[in-house]
């Protein structure tokens, strides 16, 4: 997959708040997919295209464990998500420095 391809794939998985709340999960540890469905209103296969979906952009991996195939956090396309950001924060900031001048500015002018 290309770089610009994984990003998108990543920034898919994540603009769903159903796969957000999976990760957050996942972040406390590994949990079979029945775990992961238990806390959501929704059918075992919902739950399981939600993680086709995270697997498909390399936000998790599934492991083998006798019958049971425990799901894992990969933590490699966050942080390829945090270097793309990271990019333009400058930006960000030099935008909300002007920002934070302005309103300065205009507080200290409806002081007088």
């Amino acid at each position: 997959m290309l770089e610009d391809e994984k990003l998108d794939a990543v920034f898919f998985a994540l603009a769903n708040p159903t796969r957000r709340a999976i990760l957050a999960r996942l972040a406390e540890g590994q949990s079979t997919v029945n775990d992961l469905a238990a806390p959501f209103e929704m059918s075992l296969p919902a739950i399981s295209k939600h993680i086709r979906v995270l697997e498909t952009a390399g936000l998790i991996k599934r492991g083998k464990d006798a019958q049971f195939r425990p799901c894992m956090l990969e933590t490699q396309p966050l942080q390829d998500i945090t270097r793309w950001t990271d990019q333009y924060r400058h930006i960000w900031e030099m935008r909300f420095d002007t920002m934070s001048n302005l309103l300065h500015n205009m507080k200290d002018s409806n002081d007088e």
